[in-house]
């Protein structure tokens, strides 16, 4: 396979203290309640943002079925995982916030609210003219919810699953050239600088900044596109502050969002697309193995690159997914036409792969 194929966010990685725990606030208040895999093992290819040495973790892949990417609850063994050294502001460099869909933003609000949810703020309007509001979960993790009309299934729920991110950096122009050649978001939604009404509640909402909310012009094709849908990228960049690296002083895995993951086809390519405009590959599963890089029940091969302030994005090129694993019964995508979408009744197998509280 030599062109890239970006199918959409496969996930958003989570460091938390417990995956249990997590898992069953995902699951309960943003539906996250299909398990694609879970497993303990050892980071062993992740050294340059380990601390030079492999790291034991439990990890699990959730998803909502009704549609968007799913969250990667990603959790230390053996190491006691160290939140941000510093209060997280908006403008801050890294992943903010996680952007989650929603059929209908009011409903969601009161739902949320009558759940006991800690709501930051009330509903408001983007400088887009959509309704969005601001959610925290137990672990400090702020998600914004987000109008969206793109839907896989219809499991009677209120939401879906990862629409996107809010991603600090430290000069927008610059950011722009990476997430628009690389990941495909060649469109401004809007591009506003000011103080805004819409972030009250936040942590810095006082702070001027300028925001620009970028989509993606193409659809997405791929075996996995129709479910992870469409998707968002705000960049945000702090004008009368300087910013503060969101991981100072800390691996990859600790506490907070950890980095944003597409799900793609021709590896090869993107390699090579990225060391064009300088960002080279930092990890490559590849580099360590011939074939697959067993995921536990999944496999594929997997790479990271950094933005130019240093988030860690990361591709997935999935080679095999289990579909209902009580019975062995997986996919393997590389015998399949890389831009076409799988049947929808082959993915709708997997709500017999629910998550059960634990």
């Amino acid at each position: 396979m030599s062109e890239k194929v970006i199918s959409g966010i496969q996930q958003i990685g989570i460091g938390v203290r417990d995956v249990n725990i997590a898992w069953n606030w995902y699951s309960r208040f943003f539906g996250m309640d299909i398990r694609v895999f879970e497993e303990e093992a050892s980071a062993d290819f992740m050294l340059p943002y380990t601390g030079g040495q492999p790291r034991r973790r439990h990890a699990a892949l959730a998803f909502n079925l009704q549609g968007g990417g799913g969250f990667e609850i990603w959790q230390y063994k053996g190491r006691e995982p160290l939140p941000a050294v510093f209060p997280v502001q908006l403008g801050d460099i890294g992943i903010f916030a996680a952007k989650v869909k929603s059929k209908d933003i009011t409903a969601s609000y009161h739902w949320l609210k009558s759940e006991g949810a800690e709501l930051l703020g009330e509903v408001t309007t983007t400088p887009g003219g959509k309704q969005h509001f601001f959610v925290k979960d137990p672990f400090n993790n702020i998600f914004e919810v987000v109008e969206a009309n793109s839907w896989f299934t219809d499991d009677r729920k209120l939401g879906g699953g990862t629409y996107g991110a809010i991603i600090g950096v430290s000069r927008i122009d610059r950011a722009r050239i990476f997430y628009s050649k690389i990941l495909g978001y060649d469109t401004v939604e809007y591009d506003e600088t000011g103080r805004f009404d819409d972030l009250n509640g936040l942590p810095g909402q006082d702070h001027e900044y300028r925001r620009v909310l970028l989509s993606h012009s193409q659809r997405r094709m791929g075996g996995f596109s129709r479910l992870l849908g469409d998707s968002q990228i705000e960049l945000v960049e702090v004008k009368d502050r300087t910013p503060e690296f969101i991981f100072k002083n800390r691996l990859w895995g600790d506490l907070g969002f950890i980095h944003l993951c597409f799900d793609i086809r021709g590896m090869n390519s993107i390699r090579k697309e990225c060391e064009a405009i300088g960002h080279p590959f930092t990890v490559d599963s590849s580099k360590h193995m011939d074939d697959s890089f067993d995921m536990g029940d999944a496999a594929g091969h997997f790479s990271y690159v950094e933005d130019p302030d240093g988030t860690l994005i990361e591709f997935v090129e999935t080679h095999k997914l289990p579909i209902l694993k009580k019975l062995g019964i997986s996919i393997n995508m590389r015998k399949r036409d890389p831009e076409k979408n799988l049947p929808d009744w082959m993915l709708k197998v997997l709500r017999f792969s629910r998550y059960r509280s634990k």
